[in-house]
């Protein structure tokens, strides 16, 4: 007894078709999926190397792996010009360290206000709480 080849092949066969239409039953984008298979599934290999090779050959690849190894920004070659732009990176991120920290201040000094204005409404609340329900708060 023989095993028979269970790989769908990206051709107009009643399988291909019956998975398309039950695709499009379940959930339209599996169906849209199987049927650009059954188009161009021959040549998505071909394809993908393609793709690949048009990466390689971009501009913007140097760009992507400069990022990825953590300098975002290349050298251009002119030393006054990197040095430069080096030193207003750091006095930027200088100026940002210090935004953050009055930021925090800021935050600090509202919450301390909260704070402040919350035990001011208990101690009404407080002073307010024995009286009668009818008598005036104010």
């Amino acid at each position: 007894m023989t095993t028979a080849n269970c790989s769908i092949k990206p051709a107009w066969t009643p399988v291909t078709i019956g998975l398309m239409v039950l695709g499009f039953v379940v959930f339209w984008p599996l169906g849209l999926a199987m049927l650009a298979y059954i188009l161009w599934g021959d040549r998505f290999h071909g394809m993908a190397r393609d793709a690949r090779d048009q990466w390689r050959a971009s501009p913007f690849k140097g760009a992507m792996d400069n990022m990825a190894q953590g300098t975002a920004y290349g050298r251009t070659g002119n030393v006054a010009f990197d040095d430069y732009r080096e030193r207003e990176l750091k006095r930027l991120e200088e100026e940002r360290a210090k935004l953050d920290a009055m930021r925090a201040e800021f935050d600090d000094f509202l919450r301390e206000l909260r704070r402040a204005r919350d035990q001011e409404e208990f101690d009404r609340f407080m002073a307010n709480r024995g009286r009668t329900p009818g008598a005036d708060p104010a």
